[in-house]
């Protein structure tokens, strides 16, 4: 799987809007400025998480932008879907919905299923996780790993 740099700035901006203190709003400069994400293209995933639900933005002087609910219900799959769609694709295509001759017949299965393992950590790790810095247990479980850490 490849992580854009877009879901990558999207989870890292409202992580940051996760940790504001008292769920403050907070500018996109600020944010950006934080997480070393260009301001422009952060306002673009801002629009987008907004329009998900998964942010609200204020106007004036004490404006910015606040997670639209708990950091504890808002996981990182929600988050990538808002800005990129479905976690899994295959030439834009859904895993399901592929059909393979022959000898590749059960490589819809195998896409399936990956896409079953990314949900599974995805959908398991919430906002709150990420800055309290305590992952769920099977995360935790799959980084025990020592082959989770060689790049292939």
């Amino acid at each position: 799987m490849r992580i854009s740099a877009k879901a990558d700035y999207a989870v890292r901006a409202a992580a940051e809007l996760a940790s504001a203190p008292d769920a403050r709003p907070m500018r996109a400069e600020e944010i950006a400025r934080h997480q070393a994400i260009p301001v422009h293209f952060l306002i673009n995933i801002l629009n987008e998480l907004k329009i998900a639900g998964i942010v609200q933005s204020h106007r004036g002087v004490k404006g910015g932008y606040r997670l639209a609910r708990s950091a504890d219900t808002i996981t990182l799959a929600q988050i990538i879907r808002a800005v990129e769609g479905p976690l899994a694709s295959v030439h834009e295509s859904r895993p399901e919905e592929l059909r393979y001759p022959g000898a590749a017949e059960s490589l819809t299965d195998v896409w399936v299923a990956v896409r079953a393992n990314l949900r599974a950590v995805l959908e398991s790790v919430t906002l709150a996780h990420l800055t309290k810095r305590s992952l769920p247990t099977a995360v935790r479980k799959l980084l025990r790993n020592p082959d989770a850490w060689v790049p292939h």
